[in-house]
């Protein structure tokens, strides 16, 4: 089944184009990656998957109808954001706790068990429950960053929408982020929009993969496909600067 569709779309600022022509699609389940440089316009895509920015040509359609206007808070929560800096989707001066239990209130979940459902919540990123009543600043980078995956999947999106979310982590931490990312797709079915510049974290995760090259797709495809038999020289000098990140992953708590 298909979540998400761009047809022909086209989005900039200030008059002057990001991206244009850009038909994208991602099936529930699936992973799929942006690629490209600083400027290619990937995190524009991402702004206009999210709500934050409406294309100026082309549709945007979720589970086959077309987006128009205000997002509705359905599905506001239905697609949720990781970002970079998970600084920001936490408040600094609230507890981790806090800032969960808000969001599984206005999901409907019971005050009374709101408690049991951060829990849940925070072992599913592999963090033990101690961390609840932590503040941001009392955690490491990869704390943070599983803390903001938790976060995301307090909703239960169908869609979530990961803006660079290991390039600010150490290589160990980056590979235990990608690892709890599969395992979502994999125990929730969820579907995941990776935008990155690294096409070592694609080869580690994303089962489709579209190349952007200054606002256009120049290359798209199954990731094994792109990566192994790479068409366009751009996606071929991307390849050429891939890291290699390690098999096996650290603990969270210990990150």
């Amino acid at each position: 089944m298909t979540l998400l569709r761009l047809s022909e779309v086209a989005a900039g600022y200030d008059g002057a184009r990001a991206v244009s022509d850009i038909d994208l699609q991602v099936d529930a389940g699936q992973i799929v990656a942006l690629v490209g440089e600083s400027g290619s316009g990937k995190t524009t895509i991402g702004r206009i998957v999210a709500g934050f920015l409406s294309p100026s040509e082309g549709a945007v359609s979720w589970r086959g109808e077309r987006l128009l206007g205000v997002r509705s808070r359905a599905l506001r929560r239905d697609i949720q954001v990781v970002f970079q800096d998970p600084y920001l989707s936490l408040n600094p001066y609230r507890t981790v706790g806090s800032v969960l239990g808000e969001l599984l209130r206005a999901t409907g979940v019971p005050r009374s068990d709101v408690r049991a459902h951060i829990g849940d919540l925070l072992a599913r990123v592999s963090l033990s429950g101690d961390v609840a009543a932590s503040r941001p600043s009392e955690l490491s980078g990869g704390q943070l960053q599983r803390v903001a995956i938790a976060r995301a999947l307090a909703t239960r999106p169908s869609l979530i929408i990961a803006d660079e979310p290991t390039s600010a982590l150490d290589v160990s931490v980056q590979a235990a982020i990608l690892e709890l990312f599969a395992g979502l797709r994999s125990e929730l079915g969820t579907s995941l929009l990776v935008i990155t510049h690294d096409l070592g974290v694609v080869e580690r995760l994303s089962d489709r993969v579209v190349v952007l090259q200054s606002g256009s797709i120049v290359e798209e495809g199954r990731t094994p496909d792109v990566l192994d038999h790479a068409n366009h020289p751009y996606t071929r000098r991307l390849l050429d600067a891939v890291p290699r990140l390690p098999e096996s992953s650290t603990d969270a708590n210990a990150s």
